[in-house]
């Protein structure tokens, strides 16, 4: 699973967003990114907002701990997960994973 890597304090999380989905919902892998998708619209932040929500509850980490920090207005995108691990990360996502 390529679609993480750790950096000081957390890791990174490397994603495929495709917004305007029927639901909100971790869809797998694709490349070396994990591919997410959200209901809301790409328009005011909307679907990036959704995107942080989502990693945050099935991460189970505070919303706060989750940003992006590249990719703000393209549907690739790196998100910040602070105080979780990369083997953390992987492991929480490791059956969304196995779908792709």
């Amino acid at each position: 699973m390529s679609f993480a890597r750790s950096i000081s304090g957390g890791c990174e999380i490397f994603l495929k967003v495709v917004p305007g989905s029927s639901r909100d919902a971790i869809a797998g892998v694709l490349g070396d990114r994990l591919k997410v998708k959200v209901a809301a619209a790409p328009e005011g932040g909307k679907a990036n907002k959704a995107v942080c929500a989502l990693l945050a509850s099935t991460l189970a980490v505070k919303s706060r701990d989750v940003s992006i920090i590249a990719g703000a207005t393209s549907p690739e995108k790196t998100v910040r997960i602070n105080s979780l691990t990369v083997e953390q990360a992987h492991q929480a996502l490791r059956k969304f994973a196995d779908q792709s």
